[in-house]
């Protein structure tokens, strides 16, 4: 079984970065589509950005369009989000997700089109 294990969150002001990653244990995640999402306290988990593993490209929520920025490594075998000029409405828990769906569709924009969960990690930015 693959498990997803972030890391890369902390503290940052805004107007900075962070890059987070996204490890995969127990299995190769070359054949999932990956993505982050995010919940912040008090609200649901969003989605953030997705790349799927069909190689058809990238997509973002419109709040990170142009800041953030998702990849992947699969000799590394595992996938980033570069967040640079954050703000503090940023301030979430970060989660990566896999799932099997290979082309982008609406439905990779929310939580049922993945089957694989990472902890989570903090990121505060404050302001």
């Amino acid at each position: 079984q693959v498990q997803l294990i972030e890391s890369g969150g902390g503290l940052v002001q805004a107007g900075g970065s962070l890059r987070l990653s996204c490890a995969a244990s127990g299995g190769t995640l070359s054949m999932y589509s990956m993505a982050w999402f995010r919940q912040a306290p008090g609200k649901e988990r969003e989605f953030v950005a997705v790349l799927p593993w069909s190689g058809s490209g990238t997509y973002y929520t419109d709040s990170v369009k142009g800041r953030f920025a998702i990849s992947r490594d699969n000799a590394k075998n595992t996938v980033y989000l570069e967040m640079n000029s954050l703000e503090p409405e940023d301030t979430a828990v970060y989660y990566c997700a896999a799932g099997n769906r290979p082309l982008f569709t609406v439905t990779m924009t929310t939580e049922k089109a993945y089957e694989l969960w990472g902890q989570g990690t903090q990121v505060t930015v404050s302001s």
